[in-house]
């Protein structure tokens, strides 16, 4: 009894402390922010419809954080052999927080996520559940196979569906409460965003030379291949943001704007021949996206 008494309260405490070491709060929470309100936004006024922010978008941008946040515990769990060798400062390595715990906040983060979706319809529930439940499948399928460690790529392949059904999530929500109608739009606004994303993702694993377990990209692809697919993907973003927002008129086509970073960012990394890829223009251009499009949203 004296040790529930004493552990119970450190429990919140621990897991706090996970946070803000493994979520870090700052990021995560503003890019869950700007990436709702820039497909909620984009989605809404495409239709030529006013979009203001209201409750609704409020659960989204909370379930959308949640739900990365259910992601990155998860993660963390998956990647505990890994970290043991080569990450032997991460929190569940080092027992600041156990796999128990993180289990538990697993559930209860579900069971939120579960509950503010309830209040907006059967359909958003089950839409953003499959995107936990993806995550959870991809547990027993790494363990079965090793190769979605040992390749990036193939490893990219199979879990960055979650964000895709996030995605879906959000604008599939809108759909079911009657805010827009599916049309060939929804599916250029999701993969305006996977461009956006995988432009950072794999700018953050693209380097000109990789740590033993570093699991880079531009390992399997080399640097100079792994550029190209880097811009090629804030160009696909950009091609996407043409063919939706152009009929509007020049001002509609800001959002192309931070292109200019992504190609600024590949010049860098290309003339230093050596080091990472410069991740200050990889992120200002992900930021500078979504708050555009926000915008655009806002003064339609």
């Amino acid at each position: 009894m004296t040790t529930l008494t004493v552990t119970a309260p450190r429990v919140p405490a621990r897991l706090g402390r996970f946070v803000l070491d493994r979520f870090r709060p700052r990021i995560y929470v503003t890019y869950g922010l700007l990436w709702v309100l820039a497909l909620e936004g984009s989605a809404v006024s495409a239709a030529a419809t006013a979009w203001r922010p209201s409750a609704a978008t409020g659960i989204r941008v909370v379930s959308v954080v949640l739900a990365l946040l259910f992601l990155r515990m998860l993660d963390e769990q998956k990647d505990l052999a890994h970290d043991r060798v080569h990450h032997p400062d991460r929190p569940l390595v080092t027992g600041a927080v156990t796999a128990a715990e993180l289990r538990g906040a697993m559930a209860v983060t579900a069971a939120v996520v579960t509950g503010l979706n309830a209040a907006l319809s059967t359909a958003a529930v089950l839409l953003v559940l499959a995107a936990l439940g993806y995550a959870l499948l991809l547990v027993p399928l790494e363990r079965r196979c090793p190769a979605l460690r040992d390749r990036p790529l193939l490893g990219l392949a199979v879990t960055y569906p979650v964000q895709l059904l996030l995605g879906g999530y959000v604008y599939g929500s809108l759909v079911a409460a009657g805010t827009v109608t599916a049309g060939p739009g929804g599916a250029l606004l999701l993969v305006l965003c996977a461009g956006v994303f995988l432009h950072f993702e794999f700018a953050r694993k693209t380097a000109w030379e990789a740590a033993p377990g570093a699991g880079l990209y531009s390992a399997a692809l080399g640097p100079r291949r792994a550029a190209a697919v880097t811009v090629g993907f804030a160009a696909g973003a950009v091609v996407c943001e043409i063919l939706l927002f152009a009929p509007r008129g020049p001002l509609a086509l800001l959002p192309c704007a931070p292109a200019v970073l992504a190609v600024h960012g590949a010049r860098r990394f290309l003339a230093a021949g050596r080091g990472g890829w410069p991740m200050l223009p990889a992120t200002v251009f992900v930021a500078g996206t979504h708050l555009a499009l926000t915008a655009l949203a806002v003064l339609r």
